[in-house]
């Protein structure tokens, strides 16, 4: 198997500048060994569904995906897909989401080209497939490399397929929202998700020390340095990144399942405010913008949608505090009728967000400082505009 030319390829596709250390590190590092098998997404006769890829069955197609700048889903739900028997193909749904992946490389490299890592920096990272770390220990040395995960399995081969390649860093089973292993590290770096930066980040970082981070459910990549005063102060980086949020155990918890009351209500109810709308229908999570805004301001909504056979389609906003919004419209660019109901209207709060973005031509989260007190809270702040997640 000719990995080393596809790993090249990779590279220059990746890196601008070939003397870049990111370039050897990724000129050097055999991906296809950190993923012998992983999830695809596939759509038959209508039914969405996971199905297993394993690259010994075939060579051409594991060289193909596992050196293309792409994410390859390897764990969903709980099923590993190095565990997975062959052929196998789960139901895609909200029961069933995958809970860790390879990153795509570029996004893996932004991140640490956010982290401004240098030669000396003890560097933290998440381990996942493990390839990320494997980056990261070609551009260090082991030595200075920490790696995390919950899953004790991802660890396991994790240190495994490492010292396969040479790496023997410290890799730990860890929940990354908690307690991190001892030691004070230069930077942190997360390839998952998290609701607010942990303290225990902040009492891990060394004087002066950098996170480079994305919070839950947004695309907004936070950088953020170490204050005196034990916290950290930074900015919103201008490129947009989604990550998996990070887990505390085998699977997720879902916020909504299939059939709650404020589902159920928002789906057939009469609402207790029924307008039609300013704007034409929007789908929030397809926006990055428009969604890491809403989702500052207002937490924990649970978006849905469903087209109708006749091309009719509706989107749904749904909350834990029993509040919810459902617009619907005939037609692609026609004005939709919304129904809310609940203690607060958050079709409301998406439209006030999209006259900002009329307004002004952009959203107040881009290129937004970002400061972090000791105990976490992290307020977003640019030209009078303010939000605080804790």
């Amino acid at each position: 198997m000719d990995w080393e030319s596809a790993a090249r390829r990779l590279a220059a596709e990746t890196v601008i500048r070939p003397e870049s250390r990111w370039y050897q590190a990724l000129a050097t590092t055999p991906r296809h060994l950190f993923v012998p098998r992983w999830w695809t997404r596939t759509t038959s006769d209508g039914e969405h569904a996971w199905e297993l890829r394993d690259g010994a069955g075939d060579t051409n197609a594991w060289l193909r995906d596992v050196y293309a700048d792409t994410t390859l889903v390897t764990r969903v739900g709980p099923h590993h897909a190095d565990h997975a028997p062959a052929g196998q193909s789960l139901p895609r749904g909200r029961g069933l989401r995958s809970t860790s992946s390879s990153t795509l490389p570029a996004l893996m490299l932004l991140m640490y080209r956010a982290a401004f890592i240098t030669t000396t920096s003890r560097l933290l990272v998440t381990t996942g497939s493990g390839y990320g770390t494997a980056l990261a220990c070609a551009r260090l040395g082991e030595a200075q490399v920490t790696s995390v995960d919950v899953d004790p399995y991802l660890v396991k081969a994790a240190r495994e397929r490492l010292a396969t390649v040479g790496h023997h860093p410290r890799v730990e089973v860890c929940d990354l929202t908690g307690s991190l292993p001892d030691g004070s590290y230069d930077r942190i770096v997360s390839s998952v998700a998290v609701p607010a930066v942990p303290v225990s980040w902040l009492k891990a970082l060394a004087p002066g020390g950098r996170l480079v981070t994305t919070l839950a459910d947004t695309a907004l990549v936070i950088v953020a340095d170490k204050s005196p005063d034990g916290g950290a102060v930074g900015y919103i980086a201008p490129e947009a990144a989604g990550f998996m949020s990070a887990r505390h155990g085998e699977d997720y918890d879902d916020t909504f399942p299939e059939n709650p009351q404020v589902w159920q209500t928002a789906q057939h109810a009469e609402g207790e405010s029924v307008t039609t709308s300013r704007y034409p229908l929007m789908y929030v999570p397809d926006t990055w913008d428009v969604r890491s805004t809403l989702e500052l301001l207002v937490p924990g909504i649970d978006h849905r949608q469903h087209t109708a056979d006749d091309g009719t389609r509706t989107v749904y906003m749904l909350h834990a505090d029993g509040s919810w919004a459902r617009a619907t419209a005939a037609e692609r660019r026609g004005s939709p009728t919304v129904h809310q109901g609940g203690p607060r209207r958050l079709w409301n709060e998406l439209e006030r967000i999209r006259t900002w973005l009329i307004v002004d031509g952009d959203l107040p989260v881009r290129g937004a400082r970002v400061t972090i007190t000791p105990d976490g809270a992290a307020t977003f702040s640019r030209r009078g505009w303010s939000a605080t997640i804790a």
